[in-house]
């Protein structure tokens, strides 16, 4: 009689995760603990701890920066993309993971920038890049101005959870709710 309670309680825990097979994972983006892979005058790059060891490679450069993901980031993404104002990483990174394949597999990310006055160099802005990662088609799929919008994040997980579906070669990232970032 036990048996029948417990699948009842289990069954109903989670309503919104049982249909959406979608769930978030956050890892830390911490520089200073990163692997210096290259540095010069111009810029660097680092390789840096990922959702269970996925690779998370960020390069910096003009004060800009960007990310790739996956063993072959170069290959993957159409190019290091980063938003047009001077900017900087926030110290998180979340994680879309989904549960399609049986496994929880990430296929996205979600990641603040810190962007900047085009005149004053001061913090301006905040916008959430939401990138889509899949093997040769790893790019950014959608911005949402995170001081604009109350509903940022979720507005960004929405955006995060249709990756798959983009191709980096032709699409252009959506613009989603007001955008005032820079």
């Amino acid at each position: 009689m036990r048996y029948p309670l417990f699948l009842a309680l289990t069954l109903c825990a989670s309503p919104a995760f049982a249909q959406s097979g979608m769930t978030s994972a956050y890892t830390d983006l911490d520089i200073d603990k990163c692997l210096v892979l290259e540095a010069d005058d111009f810029g660097a790059s680092w390789a840096c701890p990922g959702y269970k060891g996925f690779p998370v490679k960020v390069q910096e450069g003009d004060l800009r920066f960007s990310i790739g993901y996956g063993f072959n980031p170069d290959e993957s993404s159409a190019g290091a993309q980063t938003l047009p104002p001077f900017n900087t990483l926030g110290g998180k990174i979340e994680w879309r993971l989904s549960n399609a394949k049986g496994y929880f597999f990430p296929i996205a990310t979600i990641v603040r920038y810190h962007t900047a006055d085009p005149v004053t160099g001061e913090d301006k802005g905040q916008v959430l890049a939401v990138t889509q990662i899949a093997e040769g088609n790893s790019c950014h799929i959608a911005y949402v101005d995170a001081l604009a919008n109350p509903n940022a994040n979720d507005l960004a997980r929405e955006a995060a959870d249709k990756a798959g579906d983009f191709n980096c070669e032709t699409d252009e990232a959506e613009v989603i709710g007001k955008f005032t970032a820079y």
